[in-house]
């Protein structure tokens, strides 16, 4: 946990490496992830770079390893998972071997593809005609006994005129379905009725050769009577995309035709057969190595855009580079390009030198699985300046005890303790899921702070004595009635006086006799309402005293007396006395106090209290009642709000004053070093360049800022009490509304009415207590950490350490 509590020092290193190890060292330094490299070449146009050639033919890989994915994915084909074996970046004459293979592989495929369009289009138009054909036996019938009937009518010499006036020539073909009724209106209209068309509809789809989708067709025979005709036909059928096909109009001709179609049509459907068989092997040999050379690929394309960063010296014969690279990883860049120096023989080895720079490093802050959510909780909100300290490392704990203020419920908690130790448990396995969107890579990836929060939520369930809106009796009641039953009955408004023997404390928790009290909302309101004013003054003065390290750690110590001393005076001497007279008003009244200015009656309220203190007022007690709880009391609240009332000055003037002093120090001193100016000490925070009307105005607002926001952020923890009151009622009104109505129930549709809304029971506490009120939790959680508490030390101002790692880029594009 030492790396999580501010970010880690940083280095600007300088590289010097041999060409001809250039590519093996940066590999090196990809696989081991932690260096961040700097663009020494930002004026240079991108195509006219050292490595773009390299750069391009990896684009032309990539474009290859894609179409031939593409084809695998279009055949079922399932690509075997490396995830536990990621190969290593190529070396750069494997690349070419690489190359050849796809090359070949590509151009096999497109032949094949093609090859295939043809057959499947050859064999479309042989199903067209086998079909004109077969379709088309009732068509031809009815034309022959018109041409029987024409030449029978014709007498003598003019038999053959009257046979070739009254024989009808025809066109048949298929057309798609959709077309048929304006391909019909058509051909009426440029005939003016004088073609008789007949058509059947094909019952089975037919097959798009080039995309595979069904198509509809019909069949048709137009039956016309001369070629000036016949030729305007043809036309409308071209303009329709309508095929024609010849078709005898003899009986036997058409029986011998189909014949040799259909063998045609075995034939092909082997040769497809046959050639679908040989693109399945092509494939399957290529899928086992597909994945790994796609992740080849990626890494040396990722290492030549690295190389681009780097400048050449005047020499021509050694590549410079400059890189960001965490204090404590500089043993490991060494041997990186040592190993890289070694990969190729190379008899002059890498340097890397640590040089000075006045500009601000990237913050990096190292994780692990666990403490990586609650950083990127953090990380939302803005990654912390450079050396700053991080609030991840105690939102470990504040995150999900906040949440479980909210959301305290044994059983809710339990389903979210659940939930997340599954996704735990079984992390290896549901981290593979390639698919699962968005929703839920935020759910896998906050899985330790969903268990955390489930069982948070479990211990204040315990608290609160709530589960699923009803409270367990563990340790029995505490409450016990020494009434009768008679008297009960007779004077049912009787009730045990609080100062009774009878009345004990409970060990833990709360009573479950509340839950049948009539107070119960009145208690628990007051109850939750301190509680909440409590955690949040002291998570604020958490945050307040977090800002005395940073001031430490950056040597601006004149900041902890301008600052943090005003701040803090400010905010405990009103709301921290204010949680103080909570704490002494609840072990000073009790219900078995003996003297009476001090019964329960007799407390006052700590708000009207609070208010009085703040406006110098007097509130007229009830008769027989102390207006304080102590002596002197008065007295000490009026020297609490006037002490916090010259904080404001203090806070506004102090700093500016202190500058300007050090300023003329500075000048007579005649020097540009530190000189009492403990300012300037903090790198980003020094004032020496920004003139004193800026300073007063910047201090100004941060003063009005935070004298408001401590009134304001102490109440927005109270949303603290209103979600746990609302979770609750709405817990209890579930319980009243849906579930005890199927308790009620009696028989065996009593058992079936039970089932089911048992069922809706589970729904509506799924969806609306887990997971809306969950989230609304979250959320909730989140701006108290975010405003209520960062803003009290945490400046966010830094940009974030990005190293060249394989595994991110690899991550990153499975993410896409």
């Amino acid at each position: 946990m030492g790396d999580m509590f501010r970010s880690e020092e940083m280095a600007l290193c300088q590289m010097f490496i041999q060409p001809e190890a250039a590519y093996t060292s940066v590999s090196e330094l990809g696989e081991t992830g932690c260096v961040q490299f700097r663009d020494l070449n930002v004026n240079v146009n991108a195509f006219q770079r050292k490595f773009v050639t390299e750069v391009r033919r990896c684009d032309e890989l990539e474009r290859k390893i894609r179409y031939i994915e593409t084809e695998i994915k279009k055949d079922g084909i399932v690509l075997p998972d490396i995830q536990d074996d990621i190969p290593r970046a190529p070396n750069p004459r494997e690349i070419i071997d690489l190359e050849a293979h796809l090359e070949k592989t590509e151009s096999e495929m497109i032949e094949l593809a093609q090859n295939e369009v043809n057959m499947k289009s050859n064999y479309l138009e042989l199903t067209e005609l086998r079909k004109v054909l077969e379709n088309t036996q009732g068509f031809f019938s009815d034309q022959e006994v018109l041409n029987l009937d024409s030449s029978n009518r014709a007498g003598g010499d003019n038999d053959a005129a009257a046979q070739h006036r009254g024989r009808l020539g025809f066109v048949a073909g298929v057309i798609n379905r959709e077309r048929v009724f304006a391909f019909e209106r058509m051909l009426w209209r440029i005939s003016r009725g004088n073609v008789f068309l007949k058509r059947s509809d094909l019952d089975e789809p037919l097959n798009d050769p080039a995309t595979g989708h069904p198509i509809y067709k019909t069949v048709f025979v137009a039956f016309f009577q001369g070629e000036q005709l016949k030729n305007r036909i043809k036309k409308v059928c071209t303009g329709f995309h309508a095929s024609l096909y010849p078709c005898p109009s003899s009986h036997n001709e058409r029986e011998e035709m189909v014949r040799n179609v259909r063998t045609r049509l075995e034939d092909l459907k082997l040769v497809l057969s046959q050639t679908e068989d040989h693109r399945s092997r092509v494939l399957a040999t290529v899928s086992k190595n597909l994945p790994s050379w796609s992740i080849m690929v990626k890494k040396m394309k990722a290492i030549y855009h690295t190389l681009n960063l780097f400048n050449m010296d005047v020499t021509k014969k050694c590549l410079i580079g400059e890189c960001w690279v965490p204090t404590n990883d500089l043993p490991v860049v060494q041997k990186a390009l040592s190993d890289g120096s070694a990969a190729v023989g190379s008899t002059i080895p890498s340097f890397l030198n640590v040089i000075d720079t006045n500009e601000q490093p990237p913050t990096f802050n190292r994780t692990n699985k666990f403490t990586r959510g609650f950083q990127n909780l953090i990380d939302a909100y803005g990654v912390a300046s450079y050396r700053e300290c991080n609030p991840a490392l105690y939102t470990c704990i504040t995150f999900p005890f906040l949440f479980a203020v909210m959301f305290g419920d044994l059983g809710h908690g339990l389903i979210l303790v659940l939930f997340g130790a599954w996704m735990v448990l079984c992390e290896r396995k549901l981290a593979r899921i390639r698919n699962g969107g968005e929703i839920w890579n935020i759910f896998f990836g906050g899985r330790y702070i969903i268990l955390l929060m489930g069982l948070f939520a479990m211990y204040t369930g315990l608290v609160y004595n709530d589960v699923f809106s009803k409270s367990m009796n563990l340790f029995g009641s505490r409450w016990f009635n020494n009434y009768n039953t008679s008297t009960v009955l007779t004077n049912p408004n009787l009730q045990l006086p609080p100062n009774s023997s009878a009345v004990g404390v409970y060990p833990f928790g709360m009573d479950p006799v509340w839950q049948l009290a009539d107070n119960k909302i009145i208690f628990l309101n007051s109850f939750k309402m301190k509680l909440s004013i409590i955690f949040g003054v002291l998570h604020m003065v958490f945050g307040v005293c977090m800002s005395v390290v940073n001031f430490t750690h950056f040597k601006r110590y004149a900041s902890i007396f301008l600052e943090f001393v005003p701040q803090i005076l400010f905010l405990l001497l009103l709301f921290g006395y204010m949680v103080f007279m909570m704490f002494f008003k609840w072990f000073s009244y009790n219900a078995r106090t003996s003297f009476q200015p001090e019964t329960p009656g007799c407390a006052p309220s700590v708000l009207i209290m609070f208010i009085n203190m703040m406006l110098f007022k007097n509130t007229e007690p009830p008769k027989g009642c102390n207006e304080f709880m102590f002596e002197s009391q008065p007295q000490l609240q009026k020297a609490f709000v006037l002490i916090a009332l010259c904080c404001i000055p203090w806070m506004l003037l102090g700093k500016p004053l202190y500058i300007k002093f050090t300023r003329k120090n500075k000048a007579h001193a005649n020097h540009n070093g530190f000189s009492g100016n403990e300012e300037n000490a903090g790198g980003a925070h020094g004032h020496d360049d920004e003139p004193m009307s800026e300073i007063y105005i910047h201090q100004a607002i941060h003063t009005i800022e935070y004298v408001l926001s401590t009134i304001s952020h102490t109440a927005s923890y109270l949303r603290l009490w209103a979600l746990s009151l609302a979770h609750a009622q709405l817990s209890e009104v579930l319980w009243q509304m849906v579930l005890s109505l199927g308790l009620k129930m009696s028989g065996v549709g009593g058992a079936i009415g039970l089932f089911i809304i048992f069922g809706a029971w589970c729904l509506f506490t799924l969806a609306i207590l887990v997971l809306m009120e969950g989230l609304s939790a979250f959320l909730h959680t989140l701006r108290l950490h975010w405003v209520e508490f960062m803003s009290k030390f945490y400046e966010g101002m830094g940009y974030a350490f990005q190293p060249f790692s394989f595994k991110a880029i690899l991550d990153g594009e499975e993410e896409e």
